[in-house]
C-alpha cells in the first residue's frame, strides 16, 4: 500500500488516453499502472480468505487506495466539476463484502466506519444495488441465504441524514460539492430507495423477512422519497399470517396514517391475526400497542370493536398472568373509547359459559361472529383466577368505569420474572394464629425424646 500510495500521490501511474508513441516514461508508468491493477485484484480475492486478518488487512488497503484514488485520479480530467470518486475500485470493496457462501457479517462491521462518509455511503448504495442485480441475474433467482444475510447486514445499519445540512463528512473535498448530484439529500434518498426495492425484489428467508420487518419502520420508510412505494411488499406480508402479519403492521400504521393507504379488508385481517400465541410471542408489546391505535376511533362500529373485546376474552382464559394484567385494561379502555360496546357487561340474562355462548369463535367475518349478542363471562370466569392481582383486575369490570382511560404502556412488556420477582419482594404482613408450641421431637406433652433432645 506504501509503494502504489506513493506513486498515486507522485502520479506516477499512467493518465490519459491510448497513443502508438509511447517515451520510455510513458512505458514505465503504464506498466506500473497495470501492476497496481494486478494488485487491487490480488486484495479483492484477499478479501474471501480464511483469516479474517487477512481480510480486514486487505479490506484497509483497499479503502486506502479508494480515499488516494478520489484525490488522485487515474482519469484524465476534461473539465473543471468532474467527479473523480473511484466507483469501479469501490465495487471491488462491496463484492468482496457480499460472498455468495459463507456469512461475512464481521467483515461487514468492520467496513461500517467508512460509511460515515456521505460519499462513501452513495457510492455504495449504488454499488449494492448493481451487485444485487448481478448475483440474482447469475444464480436465476436461486435461494442465497448467506449472501442475502450479507447485503442485510451491510445495508440495515445505514444511518441516512435527515437534512441536507447534516451532510458535511465526505472522503474525498471536492471544490465544487454543491453542484454535485451526491450533496443533494434527494439524490441520496433515491438511491436508499432503490437499493431496498431492488433488495425486496427478491424471495427472502423467514428469518431474514422478519429482521427486515422490525427495522422497516423507523430505518427504512422515513428515509424514502416515496414511502407507497413499499405497499405492495408490506400487504404481501401482512397477508402470509403468524409473527410476519403481526411485523408488517408497524409499516401498515405509517402508511395508513401518514400516506393515505386504503386496505380493504385491513380489520379484518387484524381480527384474524388475534389467535392463542399473540399472548406468547416476542413482539407482543409492538402488536398490541399498534391494535390500540387502529381501535382508538370512535367512529368504528360497535359490532367490530365488540368481536374484538370478545376474541381477546375469550383467548383471555389460556392466557399467561402477565399478558392477562395488560389485556384487562386494554379491553376496559375499548369500553371507555365505545359506550355502545357496554351491553356486553349489562345483559344478566346473558350466557353463563362457553355452551351457551352465542359468539361464533371460527368466524373469520367480525359482523357474522354475533359478539354483541353474547356477555363477557370469560372476565367474569378471571375473578376466579389463581393469580390475585389478576382476580383483582378483572373485578373492576363489575363496578361502573371510570372516564379517564388507564395507560397500558407499562403493561405491555411485562414479563413473568417481573411478576415474580415482584411477588417475591412483596413484604409479607404477620398474621395471628392460635397453636399449641411444640415440645419434643413429636410434639406430645409427654414426650420422652423432650427430656434428651432440645428443638432450640
Amino acid at each position: 500500500s506504501r509503494l502504489f500510495g506513493a506513486l498515486l500521490q507522485r502520479r506516477e501511474l499512467f493518465v490519459g488516453p491510448a497513443r502508438p508513441d509511447y517515451s520510455a516514461e510513458d512505458k514505465y508508468r503504464i506498466w506500473m499502472r497495470h501492476r497496481y491493477r494486478d494488485c487491487v485484484g490480488c486484495l479483492g480475492e484477499l478479501m474471501g480468505h480464511d483469516s479474517f486478518q487477512v481480510k480486514e488487512l486487505a479490506l484497509c488497503t483497499l479503502m486506502k487506495f479508494v480515499e488516494l484514488e478520489a484525490q488522485y485520479p487515474l482519469i484524465k480530467i476534461e473539465w473543471k466539476g468532474t467527479l473523480t470518486f473511484p466507483c469501479d475500485l469501490l465495487k471491488v470493496v462491496v463484492d468482496g463484502l457480499l460472498p455468495t457462501e459463507e456469512d461475512a457479517s464481521l467483515l461487514i462491521s468492520r467496513f461500517q466506519e467508512y460509511m460515515e462518509y456521505d460519499d462513501v455511503r452513495y457510492f455504495v448504495m449504488k454499488a449494492v444495488t448493481a451487485s444485487i442485480g448481478q448475483v440474482t441475474q447469475k444464480t436465476k433467482e436461486r435461494p442465497l441465504p448467506f449472501y442475502q444475510q450479507n447485503v442485510f447486514s451491510l445495508i440495515s445499519p445505514i444511518n441516512m441524514p435527515n437534512k441536507e445540512s447534516e451532510m458535511v463528512k465526505f472522503m474525498v473535498k471536492q471544490d465544487n460539492r454543491e453542484e454535485l448530484k451526491l450533496s443533494k439529500l434527494q439524490a441520496h434518498k433515491h438511491v436508499f430507495e432503490k437499493m431496498w426495492l431492488t433488495f425486496l425484489k427478491h424471495k427472502l428467508p423467514t428469518g431474514l423477512y422478519k429482521k427486515v420487518l422490525v427495522i422497516l419502520h423507523d430505518s427504512v420508510l422515513p428515509y424514502m422519497n416515496d414511502p407507497t412505494l413499499m405497499m405492495d411488499f408490506l400487504t404481501v406480508a401482512y397477508g402470509i399470517g403468524g409473527a410476519i402479519s403481526l411485523l408488517a403492521l408497524n409499516g401498515l400504521f405509517i402508511l395508513i396514517h401518514q400516506h393515505n393507504l386504503e386496505y380493504p379488508d385491513f380489520y379484518k385481517k387484524l381480527y384474524n391475526l388475534l389467535d392463542p400465541s399473540i399472548y406468547h410471542v416476542k413482539y407482543r408489546a409492538r402488536f398490541f400497542h399498534l391494535t390500540d391505535l387502529f381501535l382508538s376511533s370512535s367512529h368504528l362500529p360497535a359490532y367490530l370493536v365488540a368481536a374484538f373485546i370478545k376474541r381477546l376474552s375469550r383467548l383471555a382464559l389460556t392466557a399467561p398472568p402477565e399478558a392477562l394484567l395488560m389485556i384487562i385494561p386494554f379491553i376496559c379502555n375499548l369500553f371507555r373509547r365505545h359506550p355502545a360496546c357496554r351491553v356486553l357487561l349489562h345483559r344478566p340474562g346473558g350466557p353463563a359459559d362457553m355452551s351457551e355462548d352465542p359468539y361464533v369463535m371460527e368466524e373469520e367475518e367480525p359482523s357474522e361472529s354475533r359478539a354483541l349478542e353474547s356477555s363477557l363471562w370469560e372476565i367474569q370466569s378471571l375473578q376466579n383466577h389463581y393469580h390475585p392481582d389478576v382476580a383483582k383486575a378483572a373485578a373492576v369490570l363489575n363496578q361502573s368505569l371510570s372516564e379517564m382511560e388507564d395507560d397500558i404502556s407499562g403493561l405491555l412488556e411485562l414479563s413473568a420474572y417481573e411478576l415474580f420477582d415482584k411477588e417475591v419482594k412483596k413484604k409479607a404482613v404477620d398474621v395471628p394464629l392460635e397453636f399449641e408450641q411444640v415440645r419434643g421431637l413429636f410434639g406430645k406433652k409427654n414426650d420422652i425424646f423432650a427430656e434428651h433432645f432440645s428443638l432450640d
